[in-house]
Protein backbone atom coordinates (compact mmCIF):
# COMPACT_ATOMS: atom_id res chain seq x y z
CA UNK A 1 0.00 0.00 0.00
CA UNK A 2 2.83 2.28 0.73
CA UNK A 3 4.52 1.45 -2.18
CA UNK A 4 1.43 2.21 -4.27
CA UNK A 5 0.92 5.83 -2.57
CA UNK A 6 4.54 6.47 -2.96
CA UNK A 7 4.26 6.00 -7.04
CA UNK A 8 1.24 7.63 -7.23
CA UNK A 9 3.08 10.69 -5.90
CA UNK A 10 6.17 10.64 -7.86
CA UNK A 11 6.29 13.18 -10.98
CA UNK A 12 8.69 13.63 -12.67
CA UNK A 13 8.58 17.36 -14.14
CA UNK A 14 10.07 20.22 -11.71
CA UNK A 15 7.92 22.85 -10.72
CA UNK A 16 8.25 27.09 -10.46
CA UNK A 17 9.96 28.16 -7.51
CA UNK A 18 7.08 31.15 -7.23
CA UNK A 19 4.17 28.51 -7.06
CA UNK A 20 1.60 29.76 -4.95
CA UNK A 21 2.61 29.62 -1.20
CA UNK A 22 -0.16 29.60 1.68
CA UNK A 23 -0.51 32.96 3.46
CA UNK A 24 0.48 35.06 -0.01
CA UNK A 25 -1.45 36.10 -3.04
CA UNK A 26 -2.54 33.42 -4.89
CA UNK A 27 -1.47 33.79 -8.60
CA UNK A 28 -3.93 35.68 -10.64
CA UNK A 29 -5.18 33.51 -13.97
CA UNK A 30 -7.61 34.00 -16.76
CA UNK A 31 -8.06 30.98 -18.68
CA UNK A 32 -11.62 29.27 -21.01
CA UNK A 33 -13.82 26.80 -19.44
CA UNK A 34 -15.37 23.99 -21.15
CA UNK A 35 -18.49 26.83 -22.25
CA UNK A 36 -15.97 28.58 -24.13
CA UNK A 37 -16.19 31.68 -21.22
CA UNK A 38 -13.19 33.96 -20.05
CA UNK A 39 -12.54 32.83 -16.20
CA UNK A 40 -10.27 35.07 -14.34
CA UNK A 41 -9.62 34.62 -11.02
CA UNK A 42 -9.45 38.34 -10.26
CA UNK A 43 -13.86 38.12 -11.00
CA UNK A 44 -14.24 35.98 -7.70
CA UNK A 45 -12.52 38.94 -5.61
CA UNK A 46 -14.63 39.16 -2.34
CA UNK A 47 -15.51 35.39 -1.94
CA UNK A 48 -13.96 32.06 -0.83
CA UNK A 49 -12.75 30.22 -4.41
CA UNK A 50 -11.81 26.14 -4.36
CA UNK A 51 -9.61 24.94 -7.09
CA UNK A 52 -10.03 21.40 -7.76
CA UNK A 53 -7.06 20.04 -10.16
CA UNK A 54 -8.44 17.11 -12.01
CA UNK A 55 -8.19 14.10 -14.29
CA UNK A 56 -11.35 11.77 -15.21
CA UNK A 57 -8.94 8.84 -15.78
CA UNK A 58 -6.93 8.67 -12.49
CA UNK A 59 -8.30 6.12 -9.90
CA UNK A 60 -8.40 8.81 -7.11
CA UNK A 61 -10.20 10.99 -8.94
CA UNK A 62 -12.85 8.51 -9.96
CA UNK A 63 -13.08 7.27 -6.53
CA UNK A 64 -14.44 10.72 -5.44
CA UNK A 65 -16.46 11.05 -8.47
CA UNK A 66 -17.79 7.77 -8.42
CA UNK A 67 -19.10 7.90 -4.64
CA UNK A 68 -20.19 11.05 -4.81
CA UNK A 69 -18.65 12.96 -2.50
CA UNK A 70 -16.68 15.22 -4.75
CA UNK A 71 -20.39 16.57 -6.48
CA UNK A 72 -21.58 16.66 -2.92
CA UNK A 73 -18.91 19.01 -1.91
CA UNK A 74 -19.20 21.24 -5.09
CA UNK A 75 -22.80 21.40 -4.16
CA UNK A 76 -22.62 22.27 -0.58
CA UNK A 77 -20.21 25.00 -0.92
CA UNK A 78 -21.75 26.67 -3.96
CA UNK A 79 -24.84 27.08 -1.95
CA UNK A 80 -23.12 28.53 0.39
CA UNK A 81 -21.57 31.07 -1.91
CA UNK A 82 -18.42 29.45 -2.73
CA UNK A 83 -16.86 29.78 -6.00
CA UNK A 84 -15.64 25.75 -7.15
CA UNK A 85 -13.07 25.77 -10.43
CA UNK A 86 -11.87 22.48 -11.51
CA UNK A 87 -9.22 22.66 -13.50
CA UNK A 88 -7.71 20.56 -16.26
CA UNK A 89 -4.35 20.84 -16.70
CA UNK A 90 -3.67 17.66 -18.81
CA UNK A 91 -1.67 18.05 -21.88
CA UNK A 92 -2.73 16.46 -24.83
CA UNK A 93 -2.51 13.10 -26.08
CA UNK A 94 -1.80 12.80 -21.84
CA UNK A 95 -4.04 10.41 -19.79
CA UNK A 96 -6.93 12.83 -18.78
CA UNK A 97 -6.76 14.85 -21.43
CA UNK A 98 -10.38 16.25 -22.94
CA UNK A 99 -12.07 18.78 -25.12
CA UNK A 100 -14.58 21.06 -24.36
CA UNK A 101 -17.12 18.93 -25.60
CA UNK A 102 -15.89 16.07 -24.07
CA UNK A 103 -15.68 17.69 -20.17
CA UNK A 104 -19.46 18.69 -20.86
CA UNK A 105 -20.27 15.77 -21.37
CA UNK A 106 -18.76 14.10 -18.69
CA UNK A 107 -19.63 16.87 -16.24
CA UNK A 108 -23.25 15.77 -16.99
CA UNK A 109 -22.80 11.96 -16.86
CA UNK A 110 -21.15 12.05 -13.49
CA UNK A 111 -23.82 14.92 -11.93
CA UNK A 112 -20.40 17.20 -11.35
CA UNK A 113 -21.68 20.87 -10.08
CA UNK A 114 -18.50 23.22 -9.94
CA UNK A 115 -19.07 26.82 -11.09
CA UNK A 116 -16.84 26.43 -13.86
CA UNK A 117 -14.63 24.02 -15.46
CA UNK A 118 -11.07 25.91 -16.47
CA UNK A 119 -9.23 24.13 -19.33
CA UNK A 120 -5.92 24.54 -19.35
CA UNK A 121 -4.08 21.92 -21.80
CA UNK A 122 -0.67 23.95 -21.54
CA UNK A 123 -0.08 23.61 -18.13
CA UNK A 124 -0.03 27.57 -17.23
CA UNK A 125 -2.22 27.57 -14.24
CA UNK A 126 -1.32 24.52 -12.87
CA UNK A 127 2.70 25.38 -13.44
CA UNK A 128 1.85 28.71 -11.42
CA UNK A 129 0.06 26.74 -8.18
CA UNK A 130 2.78 23.82 -8.62
CA UNK A 131 -0.34 21.43 -8.97
CA UNK A 132 0.99 18.23 -8.74
CA UNK A 133 -1.86 15.79 -8.11
CA UNK A 134 -5.06 15.00 -9.10
CA UNK A 135 -6.86 15.71 -6.96
CA UNK A 136 -4.86 18.92 -5.73
CA UNK A 137 -7.08 21.34 -3.82
CA UNK A 138 -6.20 25.20 -3.42
CA UNK A 139 -8.45 27.16 -1.25
CA UNK A 140 -8.42 31.12 -1.71
CA UNK A 141 -10.24 33.50 0.54
CA UNK A 142 -12.24 37.37 -0.26
CA UNK A 143 -9.01 38.71 -0.07
CA UNK A 144 -7.43 36.94 -2.54
CA UNK A 145 -5.37 34.81 -0.63
CA UNK A 146 -4.22 31.43 -0.41
CA UNK A 147 -5.45 29.74 2.88
CA UNK A 148 -4.95 25.73 1.85
CA UNK A 149 -3.38 24.02 -0.07
CA UNK A 150 -2.95 20.14 -0.21
CA UNK A 151 -5.15 17.33 -0.45
CA UNK A 152 -8.55 16.69 -0.22
CA UNK A 153 -8.64 14.19 2.90
CA UNK A 154 -6.96 12.19 4.55
CA UNK A 155 -7.49 8.67 3.19
CA UNK A 156 -5.93 8.02 -0.06
CA UNK A 157 -7.96 5.46 -1.77
CA UNK A 158 -9.09 4.65 -4.82
CA UNK A 159 -11.99 2.59 -3.95
CA UNK A 160 -15.15 4.49 -3.75
CA UNK A 161 -16.25 2.41 -0.98
CA UNK A 162 -13.52 3.85 1.12
CA UNK A 163 -14.06 7.41 0.28
CA UNK A 164 -16.86 7.77 3.43
CA UNK A 165 -14.20 7.56 5.86
CA UNK A 166 -12.05 10.22 5.36
CA UNK A 167 -11.64 13.49 7.03
CA UNK A 168 -11.79 16.13 4.63
CA UNK A 169 -9.35 19.31 4.33
CA UNK A 170 -11.33 21.36 2.36
CA UNK A 171 -14.33 21.39 5.27
CA UNK A 172 -12.12 22.31 7.54
CA UNK A 173 -10.60 25.18 5.82
CA UNK A 174 -13.83 26.78 4.74
CA UNK A 175 -15.51 25.92 7.84
CA UNK A 176 -12.66 27.44 10.05
CA UNK A 177 -12.32 30.51 7.73
CA UNK A 178 -15.71 31.55 7.15
CA UNK A 179 -15.95 31.35 10.94
CA UNK A 180 -13.29 34.00 10.80
CA UNK A 181 -10.31 31.07 12.43
CA UNK A 182 -7.49 30.78 11.32
CA UNK A 183 -7.37 27.29 9.18
CA UNK A 184 -5.59 24.80 11.49
CA UNK A 185 -4.09 22.47 8.97
CA UNK A 186 -3.46 25.12 5.63
CA UNK A 187 -0.98 22.65 4.17
CA UNK A 188 -1.20 18.83 3.34
CA UNK A 189 0.59 16.50 1.40
CA UNK A 190 -1.61 15.88 -1.87
CA UNK A 191 -2.05 12.41 -3.00
CA UNK A 192 -3.03 10.84 -6.66
CA UNK A 193 -2.24 11.08 -9.92
CA UNK A 194 0.81 13.19 -10.83
CA UNK A 195 -0.74 15.90 -13.12
CA UNK A 196 -0.07 14.96 -17.01
CA UNK A 197 1.68 18.00 -17.88
CA UNK A 198 3.35 18.55 -21.65
CA UNK A 199 6.93 17.04 -19.79
CA UNK A 200 5.02 14.19 -17.29
CA UNK A 201 4.64 10.65 -19.06
CA UNK A 202 1.06 9.06 -19.25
Amino acid sequence: MIRRIALALTFAITLPAFAARVGAPAPTFTGTDSHGSTISLSQYRGKYVVLEWTNKDCPYTRAQYESGNMQALQRKWTAKGVVWLTILSSAPGHQGYMTAAQENAWIQTVHADPTAAILDPAGTIGMAYGAKTTPHMFVINPEGKLIYDGAIDDHPTTDPSDVDKTHNYVTDALTEAMAGKTVAADYTRPYGCSVKYASEGE
